[in-house]
């Protein structure tokens, strides 16, 4: 990037948001990322057998994991691919794409820019608006990890002393609780529209039918998949619903 480049007032974002420095700050946090995945599937090898998982069980997990990860990653790509002309590709990848959440950082940014009296891919939109919304985003992520660090510490101990009072209680809170949260989030976009509830009803429908087949017929490559699959299904379900009602143009 030239120094002509960097102006406060200009509209021209990308000259600063796909600037080398973004690039080289995007590139560290893909790095401790990798990094960070290598040593969790390490610290997994190494504890299975204390856990009494075989080498088989454990791949497995990780496949299953990974296969999980497509349909909601397909989302995410989805969101980022039309942010990119607000915030440029290397902002898009480590905060939507990684560590953080559209929602949020739309929120943040937009809230950052209008303190300044700016609009987000508006006129008003120049790399100085760019450099405080991406500052807003940033801080919002920031917190969160602080807040991970320090209250992860002290819900272990929460979680040592309950398990010696009652050792069942931690098999069935962390089980409820996130039994509550996917409930709460499905029941939330079942209100948006007749189509979300049809795509729910479908994507459960072909979730339970993986399973069943699964069990009935001795493949649990379709347990392992089941959720990938419903996500596809559902995602054709709201696109053709979608078309047929002209939501799509």
């Amino acid at each position: 990037m030239s120094p002509n480049a960097v102006d406060p007032g200009s509209t021209d974002i990308i000259a600063i948001a796909d600037s080398p420095v973004m690039w080289l700050c995007a590139a560290g946090v893909f790095l401790v990322i990798i990094v960070q995945s290598l040593i969790y599937l390490r610290a997994i090898r190494s504890s299975a057998a204390a856990a009494d998982l075989t080498p088989a069980q454990v791949n497995a997990s990780v496949r299953t994991g990974a296969v999980a990860a497509i349909g909601p990653s397909l989302a995410v790509a989805l969101v980022a691919i039309s942010l990119l002309p607000l915030f440029g590709t290397p902002a898009v990848l480590t905060r939507i794409g990684l560590v953080g959440s559209a929602a949020f950082d739309l929120a943040a940014a937009g809230i950052a820019a209008g303190t300044q009296d700016a609009q987000l891919g508006g006129p008003t939109y120049t790399q100085k608006i760019f450099a405080i919304a991406f500052a807003a985003m940033t801080m919002g992520g920031l917190v969160w990890m602080l807040a991970t660090l320090i209250l992860t510490p002290l819900l272990s101990k929460g979680d040592a002393t309950l398990r010696k009072v009652n050792p069942a209680v931690m098999t069935i809170v962390p089980g409820a609780a996130l039994l509550g949260a996917f409930i709460t989030l499905t029941l939330q976009e079942t209100q948006k529209s007749f189509i979300h509830v049809v795509t729910l009803a479908v994507s459960a429908a072909v979730m339970a039918i993986c399973l069943f087949l699964a069990h009935r017929l001795g493949k649990p490559w379709l347990r392992e998949w089941g959720l990938g699959i419903s996500i596809v299904f559902a995602l054709g379900t709201a696109f053709v619903m979608a078309s047929n009602s002209g939501l799509l143009g």
